[in-house]
């Protein structure tokens, strides 16, 4: 689940208005299923609404690309053949898709496209009485496996080696989106800008003062209080949370992000708030290291490069990664 700026993030967008050249143009809509706000910087404001219609309709195409709801799409035609026969597909998706395989042999599994495939048997809607059964477990995971997605670069095709396999793209698209996006605006010259896609982040460009763009971080034990600012240059952000969807049972608590190695609910953190590069691996980190844990989330991430974390457990004890250099108050 991807959070905004009433919980445990607070994005603070300072446009480039010090100087009178400069003037930013913003826009919310709903693309993805998910919002969107895209905040652009240019020289006068029809200009920047034009940036961002042109962002849009790359979003769009993407989306139409990715979708499994919709039935034309290149990712629908993969999972309609499923145990059949192997897909032909266009370079960007072939190659989003290996991405997405690479991100789940670093993660263990922890991140897998497939996860769609699971039969769900955890309700978090309230009407839960009893924990699923072992075997209604083991049947629920029964046809998730990133190692099951064969990909064959000659012939540029995908094939899901069990029927019944889906994938979908809900744990990495929208920050893939929004990389695309800010490459497209930043190929046509536009300074900077902020492109918020339903939680995951990107940004480039700076204030016309010369400042960088700030997040401010709140103390997720006084939400309304801002304990520091971290500035964010030609970087992004994303975050995986759990405040209101979950279950408990004998005194755990379970969340509704689901472990897809095992069939169970992840637990003992509440947030994941991943800084790097590209929206798009902050999208799926955000997901792998809520489902690692603290220990090995941290890690994990100490290991990549110009990659950090900040987790909040649920305790609301929150922990940071070595690059992390702000101090966490008491």
């Amino acid at each position: 689940m991807r959070f905004f700026a009433s919980l445990f993030l607070f994005f603070f967008l300072f446009g480039a208005q010090g100087q009178q050249k400069y003037v930013s143009s913003h826009k919310t809509l709903k693309l993805m299923g998910s919002r969107f706000d895209i905040t652009v910087v240019s020289t006068n404001e029809e200009l920047g609404h034009i940036n961002i219609e042109e962002a849009i309709a790359e979003i769009s195409r993407i989306e139409k690309l990715i979708s499994a709801w919709d039935s034309n799409s290149e990712t629908s035609l993969i999972n309609k053949n499923a145990g059949i026969k192997p897909v032909e597909v266009s370079l960007e998706l072939f190659n989003l898709i290996e991405r997405a395989k690479q991100f789940s042999y670093l993660t263990d599994g922890a991140f897998d496209i497939t996860y769609s495939s699971l039969d769900k048997v955890w309700k978090f809607d309230g009407s839960m009485k009893y924990l699923p059964t072992q075997e209604q477990i083991e049947n629920s995971i029964s046809k998730i496996g990133h190692e099951k997605i064969i990909l064959d670069r000659d012939a540029q095709t995908v094939f899901l080696e069990q029927k019944g396999m889906k994938i979908s793209f809900g744990a990495i698209g929208k920050g893939y989106a929004a990389d695309k996006a800010k490459s497209l605006l930043v190929s046509k010259q536009v300074i900077a800008g902020i492109i918020n896609a339903g939680g995951d982040l990107t940004t480039w460009g700076t204030k016309a003062s010369g400042e960088k763009w700030l997040i401010g971080i709140a103390n997720p034990k006084n939400k309304d209080k801002i304990f520091s600012w971290l500035p964010v240059v030609e970087s992004s952000v994303a975050t995986s949370g759990n405040y209101e969807k979950f279950v408990n049972f004998e005194g755990k608590r379970y969340s509704h992000i689901i472990d897809p190695r095992t069939g169970y609910p992840s637990s003992g953190i509440s947030s994941v708030t991943i800084f790097s590069k590209r929206a798009e691996h902050c999208d799926a980190l955000a997901t792998a290291v809520f489902i690692l844990g603290k220990e090995d989330g941290l890690t994990l991430i100490n290991q990549l490069a110009e990659t950090e974390v900040i987790i909040v457990d649920d305790a609301n004890e929150m922990y940071k990664s070595e690059g992390v250099l702000f101090e966490i108050e008491p």
